[in-house]
């Protein structure tokens, strides 16, 4: 006999009680593939988890909205979740500036947009400092925006920030249970990978990390994991320096490889992909000398479902 899991068999128990579970869809949008280069064709890493309505962003780099917005009806996209004013679900992996520069953006265009509510924040300890900081940077245009001459509402400028102070299942809705997972990441004191478990499908994302045995662990079986990369033979070009930096703070291809052996997803996605040089066919070559499972080398706006 099958196993379930348990967590899919409260979603379908959920579903058969209230008759909007079972016809959930989860699809996984690369809103943003890149890394810190000013690369023009990968923004900033964000990944969008979109279960039925509701969109669930980890992450939020450079162009978040904007990339959210290209998916969305408005700009002739297909997926109503991801237009601006309904974006109010946001996990931080960790605080490093690459990972978190579309804070601002997150938090007043979907407001200026029309969001009505809080934008609710999870993330490490620090991102309430984060969201207070540019909340007082952008105080005039909010007061200006509230009581000015183009009046907006009062509430969607705001942010309601959770601080995940240990590893486990830190939210829960009727679509996705979302749980944050301890990974290293150099000398970071929390760097967090996150697990969306909803009715149809197990995603998990790495956020930045070296191996780490708390992911392959938690990661088994998942149905997508994506996870950062870098490329082998770009990394052998370097310094010493730079070769232990990395070694402490990334996953090699063929790293990644040994992991996608453990952990056996049914599709890896790499991201945040460190070239160096290389192709997207010199990533897959490296992987797919160690693993035979199937692998995409994301792109921006790249769907998975």
């Amino acid at each position: 006999m099958k196993r379930i899991n348990h967590c899919r068999f409260v979603f379908l128990l959920v579903g058969l009680l209230s008759g909007t579970g079972l016809s959930a869809q989860t699809q996984v949008v690369m809103l943003g593939s890149g890394n810190p280069n000013p690369d023009p064709m990968h923004q900033g890493p964000s990944v969008a988890i979109v279960v039925d309505t509701q969109a669930y962003l980890v992450d939020f780099g450079v162009g978040v909205v904007r990339q959210a917005s290209a998916m969305s009806p408005v700009y002739q996209g297909n997926i109503q979740a991801l237009e601006a004013k309904r974006l109010n679900k946001a996990f931080l992996t960790h605080l490093h500036a690459d990972h978190s520069m579309g804070l601002a953006d997150l938090i007043l265009t979907p407001w200026i947009m029309g969001r009505d509510q809080a934008l609710e924040l999870w993330g490490p300890g620090g991102i309430s400092h984060m969201a207070e900081h540019l909340l007082l940077a952008y105080q005039e245009d909010i007061k200006y925006r509230v009581y000015g001459l183009q009046p907006a509402n009062n509430t969607g400028w705001r942010v309601q920030s959770h601080e995940i102070s240990k590893a486990g299942v830190c939210y829960t809705d009727d679509f996705v249970s979302v749980e944050a997972i301890n990974v290293d990441h150099g000398s970071w004191p929390q760097c967090f990978a996150y697990k969306f478990t909803t009715p149809d499908k197990v995603i998990v994302i790495s956020g930045d990390t070296k191996p780490s045995p708390s992911l392959v662990a938690a990661a088994k079986g998942a149905d997508i994991l994506v996870h950062e990369v870098y490329s082998h033979a770009g990394w052998s070009t370097k310094s010493d320096f730079w070769k232990a930096y990395h070694k402490e703070n990334h996953t090699s291809t063929f790293e990644l490889a040994k992991m996608a052996n453990l952990i056996q997803p049914g599709l890896l996605v790499v991201y945040h992909t460190l070239y160096w040089g290389s192709s997207d066919e010199d990533i897959l070559k490296e992987i797919n000398s160690l693993y035979k499972g199937a692998v995409s080398v994301s792109a921006d706006l790249a769907v998975y479902d």
